[in-house]
């Protein structure tokens, strides 16, 4: 979803979106609540939820840690959080649709200034700035892609988003993922805290894979959320198999044999245990910070056959053989069941992947790519025909 350009620790802390005592003061009296107080009168730290009455806007903020100075900046090694604040770029603020966004921004989060954009879209519009002296970013759906013929699915996506970041607050995952600071499910508006790091790699499908150390620390972080086990009405089912099956089918891109291997094993899997999966486990998607791997772009998390997110990192890492090879291992330490959904998974990933990147007026490097999915699509079709076979 976006990197942080600057180096060096960002703070932590999620502070709430005015930054300073007076107006959280001010708006305790509107809502007839007291500020909880410690030993010797002073104010107690915070760390609540607040929603408005229909639960659209949300609020989150959390206590001020140690080395916070009066003013609201945290001391990082003998330098404050503002050595780490981008540059403002007031010509990338002043386009239609930034202004229409930080409309947006503002309605829930007054405080927030704007630094810089770091990426407007056709989809999506990121703004990185700060709310008092902590650094955030705002990831708002834009305006164009309402008016696209996506609109509909663009925003339920979004929605989906947002239901997972606030789900995440009552139950915290045990990966590093950006806090959540605040959202408006109605204007499609996410503001998160920003994170330090770099992405695990800038393209879909890199052609420098990362180095043997970074792709493990990925892995771990991917397995560590596949085993987790949340309450199973938090998260719902993003993906339906029949449905996509079908829908391959239909188009070509599974013939009657690949479409009923696929079934016969689905039908194998109906009493298998789904895996919570963050269902868009690209390396763009993680950011590679000095804690560990923080995962981005939570648009499609839910429950899963077992190994979906292995089955996505499987298909864009073409160019590490030793990284597929441990995939596929750790696929197949759950024993064949294990190994049957994650070759179903396998097969949907590689046919979206090739519905997505074989279209006309390709490039040479993306023809290449495009050659090496279809080998890919072809190998894990010869796969799913071996698992039936043995059953």
């Amino acid at each position: 979803m976006y990197s942080a350009a600057s180096t060096g620790a960002l703070p932590s802390t999620t502070v709430g979106p005015d930054g300073g005592s007076a107006r959280h003061t001010a708006s305790q009296a509107r809502t007839g609540l007291r500020p909880p107080t410690a030993a010797g009168g002073r104010p107690a730290p915070r760390s609540a939820e607040l929603r408005d009455p229909r639960a659209r806007t949300t609020l989150v903020t959390r206590p001020m840690e140690a080395g916070v100075r009066p003013g609201g900046a945290r001391v990082l090694a003998g330098r404050t959080a503002e050595a780490f604040v981008d540059r403002v770029d007031p010509a990338a603020l002043q386009t239609p649709a930034v202004r229409a966004v930080l409309a947006n921004i503002a309605r829930i989060c007054p405080a927030f200034l704007p630094r810089q954009v770091l990426r407007e879209g056709s989809r999506h519009i990121l703004i990185a700035g700060t709310i008092g002296r902590a650094p955030v970013v705002a990831k708002c759906l834009a305006p164009g892609a309402l008016r696209s013929p996506q609109a509909e699915q663009l925003v339920e996506r979004f929605h989906h988003e947002v239901a997972v970041y606030r789900a995440f607050v009552r139950h915290r995952p045990p990966v590093r993922l950006p806090r959540l600071v605040a959202a408006d499910h109605d204007r499609c508006v996410l503001v998160l805290e920003r994170v330090p790091g770099r992405p695990a790699s800038r393209e879909r499908h890199p052609v420098n894979a990362p180095t043997p150390g970074e792709v493990r620390a990925v892995l771990g972080a991917v397995r560590t959320l596949n085993l987790w086990r949340p309450p199973a009405d938090v998260f719902g089912r993003p993906l339906d198999y029949q449905l996509e099956i079908a829908r391959f089918h239909s188009v070509g891109q599974l013939t009657d044999r690949d479409a009923g291997d696929l079934r016969g094993l689905l039908h194998g899997l109906a009493a298998t245990p789904w895996q919570l999966c963050h269902g868009d486990a690209l390396l763009g998607n993680m950011l590679l910070a000095p804690s560990g791997p923080v995962l981005l772009d939570w648009e499609q998390a839910g429950w899963y056959l077992p190994g979906y997110d292995l089955a996505v990192l499987w298909s864009v890492l073409s160019g590490d053989t030793a990284a597929r090879r441990q995939i596929s291992q750790l696929a197949q330490s759950g024993g064949t069941l294990a190994r049957d959904a994650f070759l179903v998974n396998l097969v949907l990933v590689l046919m979206r992947e090739i519905r997505l990147h074989d279209v006309p007026g390709a490039g040479e490097e993306q023809r290449i790519m495009i050659r090496r999915l279809y080998d890919d699509a072809a190998l894990a079709r010869r796969a799913v025909r071996a698992a039936v076979g043995t059953r």
